[in-house]
């Protein structure tokens, strides 16, 4: 029984994943439907987790809009989700970031790797 369900999961699988890291500013391009309308809508952010991995690996991006945090946790090989592009790499030591959860402005910014 085990085996059939790897093997569902297997096939869903995306062949192309977006390499990305905790701590890169991403700009998610989601597909949403809206009755019998579709659209791709944007979210841009800062990488605060990845959790798991084969078909249930999911990451959560956190960006601030009015002043207020709001946190989006995106299923990576979901069709829904079209593209992940990196727009900055950043320069962390921990694999969750929740302490930017408490800080707002230029204290929640990642420093910025480079190289």
């Amino acid at each position: 029984m085990l085996e059939i369900v790897k093997a569902i999961g297997n096939e869903q699988l995306k062949k192309e994943v977006p390499q990305f890291n905790i701590g890169d500013t991403v700009r998610v391009h989601n597909r949403i439907k809206e009755g019998n309308r579709e659209r791709i809508q944007m979210f841009e952010g800062t990488v605060i987790r990845k959790k798991n991995g084969g078909i249930s690996e999911t990451f959560t991006v956190r960006r601030l809009s009015y002043g207020v945090g709001v946190e989006k946790t995106f299923p990576l090989h979901s069709p829904n989700v079209v593209n992940v592009d990196v727009i900055r790499r950043g320069k962390v030591r921990r694999a969750r970031l929740y302490y930017l959860r408490d800080r707002v402005g230029k204290a929640a910014k990642v420093k910025e790797k480079l190289g």
